[in-house]
């Protein structure tokens, strides 16, 4: 992955909801770009942020034998800009709906409790050994949600 846009998972609950924050480092990438003189944190990362939120929900419910991949936006609103030095607050919930191996999450972003971001979005499930060994992935986990301490 080229950007890892959790930086910290605060609050899950098992194949139900997952929370976590995103910090956004004046020293981030995409900020020398977009725009110039004028850092913004694109929109679109902001969406791949819920995903990678939504795969972390994926892989602890299912004992990390599965993740998901975002196929589909369903829908998605912006409520303003997110600049260097915020945190972003986000949120993701499993919803009921599933079409064979895709699932639905809805997830919002917030930063200083203003909404940011609202999306809601499908994400096939496949096997989380077919993209990254799952004792890494484990290992992530731990560090995200702070287990582990280094």
């Amino acid at each position: 992955m080229r950007f890892l846009l959790v930086d910290q998972i605060t609050e899950w609950g098992s194949g139900r909801r997952i929370m976590g924050i995103k910090n956004v480092a004046m020293s981030e990438d995409f900020l020398e770009f977009h725009f110039p003189k004028n850092p913004i944190m694109p929109g679109i990362l902001l969406v791949e942020g819920l995903a990678q939120l939504a795969g972390w929900l994926e892989a602890e419910s299912s004992g990390f034998e599965n993740w998901v991949l975002m196929d589909e936006v369903k829908k998605c609103y912006f409520y303003g800009f997110v600049f260097p030095g915020d945190q972003v607050v986000l949120e993701v919930q499993a919803l009921d709906e599933t079409e064979g191996e895709t699932k639905t999450y809805r997830g919002i972003g917030m930063v200083a409790g203003k909404k940011k971001i609202r999306a809601e979005f499908g994400a096939r499930v496949i096997r989380l050994s077919e993209i990254e060994a799952i004792e890494d992935r484990r290992y992530f986990f731990r560090i995200l949600t702070r287990e582990s301490e280094l």
